[in-house]
């Protein structure tokens, strides 16, 4: 028999007990992917939208990626996060928009 331990991954780990997500420290760098539908509108509407969460995003260090199928677009980006109360300000009006349908 093999010695070798084997987790399960749908238990959380030790250093979550809870299953908690890891605590951000604040202020910091925040990656986000946005992915949404290949619209002439969508890589816009993204930057307006951080740029009123986050004064200091720059829209020229994003990554726009298309789907193999060109159907879907994703935008990668990140911004100065400050506070969980400004990501999930932001989350929500991205996918409130109607051209987002996942934010990562």
């Amino acid at each position: 028999m093999n010695d070798k331990t084997v987790r399960d991954l749908r238990q959380p780990s030790a250093a979550s007990p809870r299953g908690e997500p890891p605590k951000i420290t604040f202020p910091c760098d925040y990656p986000i992917k946005v992915v949404g539908d290949a619209d002439e509108e969508f890589v816009a509407m993204v930057c307006q939208t951080v740029t009123r969460h986050d004064p200091t995003f720059d829209p020229k260090d994003i990554q726009v990626v298309d789907s193999r199928n060109g159907r879907f677009q994703s935008v990668r980006l990140t911004i100065r996060a400050t506070s969980e109360a400004q990501l999930q300000a932001l989350f929500s009006e991205l996918k409130s928009s109607g051209l987002v349908h996942m934010v990562v």
